[in-house]
């Protein structure tokens, strides 16, 4: 198990990235670099798009910080990137200007919803899965806790360093595969802290 000390520095993210996230072929390239390092011919080829347009969008995410190149792999010209790890933070929401907070619900909205659309394909091509050990995997779980501020933010934290104990391509595991998790809390409506009474 990973100690504190094993948790990537934590950076907090500020406009001029969070406008650079905000383009949708960054946040896929992004989501292409979570399954391990790539240059950007392999990137173009996985997102359709010409290797021109990739590198450049490499290297903007690059001068914020968000990918690095990986040396060991290059070869000649050729560049290979990784996600860097950095456990990045959006500023507290009462700190947020009205263009931050546009850009963060932008960006949330965005993942939101290729998270629910690659679920829903993931449930489709599970039915066909080669694997018999991934066929039910597909965990979901939707529930209702009953917390303070304080106590919300510790539940967030605790989460972090468990997914941090289980990022990261270097995993040699046999049979490991890469798996997208989600995560959000808001706090439930107050009508439904109405509905039943409690004795």
């Amino acid at each position: 198990m990973e100690n504190d000390t094993d948790q990537p520095p934590r950076r907090l993210l500020n406009p001029a990235a969070l406008r650079l996230l905000a383009h949708p072929m960054r946040l896929r390239i992004q989501a292409e670099l979570q399954h391990g390092p790539a240059n950007a011919t392999a990137l173009a080829r996985a997102l359709g798009e010409s290797t021109g347009l990739t590198s450049h969008h490499l290297r903007r995410l690059a001068e914020h910080g968000f990918v690095e190149e990986v040396p060991e792999l290059a070869r000649g010209r050729e560049r290979w990137w990784r996600l860097a790890r950095v456990d990045w933070r959006m500023p507290p929401r009462h700190e947020q200007d009205p263009e931050m907070r546009a850009l963060t619900e932008e960006i949330v909205r965005q993942d939101l919803t290729a998270d629910v659309e690659e679920f829903i394909s993931a449930q489709h091509a599970q039915d066909n899965a080669a694997d018999e050990a991934w066929i039910d995997q597909l965990p979901y779980s939707r529930g209702l806790i009953y917390v303070t501020a304080d106590d919300l933010q510790e539940f967030f934290e605790e989460y972090i360093k468990l997914l941090n104990r289980y990022t990261g391509t270097g995993r040699t595991v046999p049979g490991a595969r890469s798996v997208v998790t989600s995560f959000l809390a808001y706090p439930a409506p107050a009508a439904g802290q109405e509905g039943i009474k409690l004795p």
